[in-house]
């Protein structure tokens, strides 16, 4: 049998379920759930209401207006368009 690392097979799942349990009983179990789930959804509105994806937005922006107008001051730029120019004199 090949095993893949983070693949748990059957006896293993089956062992967990066990332990869980005997550790929590059968009551406990299901609070336990509804529990990690609303964690789940409040962490998921906290991360989709945030403004950080707005904020990042806004970088990239600022970003892209930046490298366009270092591009148009680019030496190398002006350089062949000097060069251009002086050939087109010749």
């Amino acid at each position: 049998m090949i095993y893949q690392a983070g693949w748990f097979g059957t006896q293993e799942i089956v062992l967990i379920v066990v332990i869980v349990l005997l550790l929590f009983g059968g009551k406990k179990i299901p609070e336990l759930a509804r529990g990690i789930g609303k964690g789940i959804r409040e962490f998921k509105k906290t991360t989709e209401d945030s403004e950080i994806a707005d904020d990042l937005k806004d970088i990239v922006s600022e970003v892209n207006d930046i490298k366009k107008d270092v591009d148009k001051i680019n030496p190398k730029k002006i350089l062949q368009n000097v060069e251009s120019k002086s050939t087109k004199k010749s």
